[in-house]
């Protein structure tokens, strides 16, 4: 199993393609570990270096309980491929870790694309009612420490998204969706502390230079449909992508149009 020793943790990561092709580094949402970019890896690969790791507390890596840097992970997994740039695309927290390494080492960035990802140091937004008490729901299953449930429901905040119930969904996206984030339900009792970003993107992201590409499902939390509109607006040149038949995990449920939007945009800037 490939990893990659740095500082109190142990990184699982995978590659497909060829080492001499542009590079992507692709970062999971919260609600999964690396196995959501299944989908795509092998029509990316064909042309492209495609590297992906379990970020701390998620999937196949193991931590200790540390302060650490998500983008000095993101940097040491880079690092130990031999890979100077890379196109990153993050989806969710993996976004923002995207947009805070892109902000702190443009030099390691060509190309930036975020799904369903916000800037850290974004304010705070007015939610639904649906979306409080859904929220509301996993406070208080967090207070009864009853990790397997808050699994399943971070998944049907998120993945299938507030106004929507797995019934009325795609039988194998609800079954690989869940499936997902119950693979993170071990590392609950694991506690690595992440650094900020200082100052927080949030008013840095104006000073992006690179390509970007912003995308978001319509039917994603409210916050997220605000960080869309913001990053979208605010990034100098930003593309912007709306899936209309999805929420927080477009790439998983609609991954043909995904995989469409994304492989254009890439040749589009020769990336």
């Amino acid at each position: 199993m490939p990893t990659i020793d740095v500082d109190g943790a142990r990184l699982y990561y995978e590659t497909a393609g060829s080492s001499d092709s542009p590079a992507l580094l692709l970062i999971h949402a919260g609600v999964a570990t690396l196995r959501m970019w299944d989908p795509q890896v092998d029509a990316l690969a064909k042309d492209h270096y495609v590297i992906r790791y379990d970020t701390r507390g998620f999937g196949e890596t193991e931590t200790e309980n540390v302060e650490f840097s998500n983008r000095a992970d993101a940097r040491a997994v880079l690092d130990h491929l031999g890979v100077d740039k890379a196109t990153v695309i993050g989806c969710s927290r993996g976004g923002m870790i995207a947009i805070d390494l892109t902000v702190e080492s443009p030099e390691r960035v060509v190309g930036l694309v975020t799904i369903g990802s916000g800037p850290g140091g974004f304010p705070v937004i007015e939610l639904t009612e649906r979306e409080d008490a859904l929220f509301d729901e996993l406070d208080a299953l967090v207070e009864e420490e009853n990790w397997e449930q808050i699994a399943r429901k971070e998944v049907e905040l998120w993945s299938f998204g507030a106004e929507r119930s797995a019934e009325e969904l795609d039988p194998a996206f609800v079954e690989t969706a869940y499936a997902l984030n119950a693979a993170n339900v071990r590392h609950a009792d694991e506690e690595p502390s992440p650094i900020p970003l200082e100052p927080p993107a949030y008013d840095r992201v104006v000073d992006i230079t690179v390509p970007t590409l912003v995308m978001v499902g319509d039917h994603d939390v409210s916050e997220t449909l605000a960080q869309y509109e913001y990053l979208v607006t605010t990034i100098p040149n930003a593309d912007g992508c709306r899936f209309h038949d999805s929420a927080h995990l477009p790439n998983v449920e609609q991954p043909d149009v995904f995989e469409r939007v994304l492989g254009d945009w890439l040749r589009e800037h020769g990336l």
